[in-house]
């Protein structure tokens, strides 16, 4: 029933719903019908999202699994990053007690850190639904873009911050079960509307004007800055000021290497983010098509100079190759992992302790990872060729409550 509700809900706050819009939308008939489609694919979206029971996929394991990370890894280098994340998990109960403990440590050594960890945390694997105990792990970076706090013929692309009509609806107050969710759009009269789609914030009608934070060089850079979720801006005085992801238009990520893919332009065995960008230096006239295939656009902010790494969802540092962006329905943000995965385009082991700094749009799902590479041009190309299978294990406090699945 409340799943009905919902349904009901979106449409009413959003007024998307197809009839609403033959009556109400006061555009050419092939507009009303893609609007129709749009509110037809949302619809089936929301219908079919099943009821996730956060962290049930995490099942007891034993610390013995894990000995093959523990004895090779050296977990120092992870320390840093463990304590960023304390400094926001220490004002929860449940984690209180283990971040305490770090800070009572004085010889930070791989001994004393294993013994730390085995106990002060319980350790569990995390599993899909089908049983199988490995999933996709990815990498991203945060790119350094040439740009400029004015607009002029070499730096012509915004990178927008947060507009001011753009308004959040946190979903859990009205439905707890719909935790993490939200809804943005604009209002309009007495109702909301979804907020300005990509191709709709790209046009030449300057929707956004006076929201512009930087101005950059390269259009490809922008969009995959978004994806990224945070960068560096390089003046041309040397200035470099890091930005992170401030808001989102609500509107669903779609990927444009999959359009690529399904337009013939690239081939599904040679898609990586190399394979985009030199696509768009030779393809030039088609780019902005294939760009406005992702409705989703991504907002900034200024952060503070001398950062140790951009901001994650955690709200604190993220780390290179310490860090990574996880789907928090599975896996509790701010938590210990041990990632046992392979290099980019290799065989070769990448086992190490990363702490669950961050999230992602297009990282959902119980054994799924975004590794965080660092930032500049290496990190980038490492990201960018990431596509491999990995496990997870998630150390949680020896109090921590882990929810079981419902039985189905």
């Amino acid at each position: 029933m409340k799943r009905l509700i919902f349904i009901g809900l979106l449409f009413s706050l959003m007024g998307c719903a197809p009839k609403k819009i033959e009556q109400e939308c006061n555009c050419p008939d092939n507009q009303v019908q893609k609007k129709i489609e749009e509110c037809n694919i949302e619809e089936k979206k929301v219908e079919v999202e099943k009821e996730i029971v956060p962290f049930s996929q995490l099942e007891e394991a034993g610390w013995y699994e894990v000995d093959f990370i523990l004895n090779k890894d050296d977990l120092t280098s992870a320390w840093a990053a463990w304590k960023n994340s304390c400094s926001a998990l220490n004002k929860k109960s449940e984690w209180k007690q283990v971040c305490d403990s770090a800070d009572q440590i004085s010889d930070v050594s791989n001994a004393n850190l294993v013994s730390y960890f085995k106990e002060n945390f319980h350790i569990y694997k995390s599993w899909q639904e089908d049983r199988s105990d490995h999933g996709l792990i990815t990498g991203y970076y945060q790119p350094v873009l040439n740009g400029s706090r004015e607009q002029s013929k070499k730096y012509s692309t915004p990178i927008y911050q947060t507009p001011k009509d753009l308004i959040t609806v946190d979903l859990s107050e009205l439905f707890p079960e719909m935790k993490y969710k939200r809804l943005r759009g604009k209002i309009e009269g007495n109702k909301v509307v979804p907020y300005f789609s990509r191709e709709e914030i790209s046009s030449t009608n300057n929707i956004l004007l006076g929201n512009e934070l930087f101005w950059v060089d390269d259009p490809v850079e922008a969009f995959f800055l978004e994806i990224q979720g945070s960068g560096i801006i390089q003046l041309e005085d040397g200035q470099k000021i890091p930005i992170g992801y401030a808001d989102q238009n609500g509107h669903p990520y779609r990927s444009m290497g999959r359009a690529l893919i399904n337009a013939g332009e690239i081939t599904k065995d040679k898609a990586s983010m190399q394979s985009i960008k030199t696509w768009a230096q030779k393809n030039k006239k088609k780019l902005k098509k294939f760009l406005n295939k992702n409705p989703s656009f991504v907002f900034f902010r200024e952060l503070e100079p001398d950062l140790p790494g951009p901001i994650g969802a955690q709200g604190v540092p993220i780390l290179a190759e310490r860090s990574i962006a996880i789907d928090r329905r599975y896996i509790p943000i701010g938590a210990p992992v041990l990632l046992a995965t392979t290099y980019p385009n290799s065989n070769e082991s990448l086992n190490r302790l990363v702490i669950a700094q961050d999230t992602g749009g297009a990282i959902r799902g119980p054994v799924r990872a975004d590794y965080f590479w660092g930032a500049g041009a290496e990190a980038g190309k490492k990201a960018g060729a990431m596509k491999q299978q990995g496990n997870l294990w998630v150390l949680l406090p020896k109090s921590y409550k882990v929810n079981k699945k419902k039985e189905r």
